[in-house]
């Protein structure tokens, strides 16, 4: 079984759930998810099965959600699993919602939630704060490329936004610092991913309708649809060669980087070419 699943997680399951799952249903070990979503978030988690988990490096990593913000409160998570930490009963308008929003776009310094899975020292920051231990936390630049308002309840002081952005955006973050930034506090109540490099929401598979191999292959894709790169369909001499991990000089002129190499439209290696001369990283054959 070789290729990738678009599946659909849902709410209170984590990612390593899903790959346990499937794990079972396919009885195949080689299976890995290509992004983390928190138990209380559900939406696009694409998973790899197979040698196609060597092929996680080579797939797009942006991200994108839809988040629902509370303000008037925020948590020790940024979310609503967390304890209650500060109140305000000060309420915003939507003129001044989008305001503050302006901060949030493009290049930003984040720092991550002390509940996360980074590692500091090699131990990951919610072992700290479980502990009640203090660490210092470093902020980490990060990519928002979109930021809008999809809707916004004045009364209920709730705002949903959609949020495109780079690997490792924390949206719980977001949700904290906007409440901050609007001196009313805020957390993160819902959190949806709808993009995840290629994969969509609206193509994604549930995992109840995953529980047998038979469906697993039904809804497997094949990787050559998510492998964005210049493709280089190989001739019989030159399948030889790669087949070997032998390098090649291409009949055709290439732009420098990424390759993906082919024979009769079916994935043979993913290559790199540089001066000319396609060198293979990984052999599919």
């Amino acid at each position: 079984m070789f290729g990738f699943l678009n599946v659909y997680k849902p709410k209170g399951k984590t990612s390593h759930d899903v790959v346990a799952i499937l794990r079972r249903v396919t009885k195949i070990k080689q299976i890995g998810h290509t992004g983390t979503l928190d138990p209380f978030a559900e939406g696009v988690l694409p998973v790899c099965i197979g040698k196609a988990t060597r092929l996680i490096e080579y797939l797009k990593n942006d991200k994108a959600y839809v988040g629902t913000v509370q303000l008037g409160k925020s948590t020790t998570t940024y979310d609503i699993e967390g304890e209650g930490v500060n109140i305000s009963d000060k309420k915003v308008t939507l003129e001044e919602v989008e305001a503050a929003l302006d901060s949030f776009r493009g290049d930003i310094e984040q720092l991550p939630p002390i509940y996360s899975a980074i590692k500091v020292n090699g131990k990951k920051l919610y072992e700290y704060a479980r502990k009640g231990e203090e660490v210092k936390i470093e902020p980490r630049r990060v990519n928002i490329s979109e930021l809008k308002i999809l809707s916004y309840n004045e009364r209920k002081r709730q705002l949903e936004l959609y949020i495109a952005c780079s690997k490792g955006t924390y949206i719980r973050s977001i949700a904290n610092d906007l409440g901050e930034k609007l001196g009313t506090f805020g957390h993160l109540i819902k959190l949806v991913r709808v993009h995840a490099g290629d994969f969509v929401v609206n193509e994604s598979v549930k995992l109840e309708d995953l529980e047998t191999v038979e469906q697993v292959n039904q809804n497997l894709i094949y990787p050559l649809e998510y492998l964005d790169y210049p493709k280089y369909e190989l001739s019989e001499e030159e399948f030889e060669k790669v087949s070997h991990g032998n390098p090649i000089e291409p009949q055709k002129t290439f732009p420098e980087g990424t390759i993906i190499l082919t024979k009769n439209g079916q994935l043979s290696a993913v290559a790199k070419n540089a001066n000319g001369t396609i060198k293979c990283e990984k052999v599919f054959i």
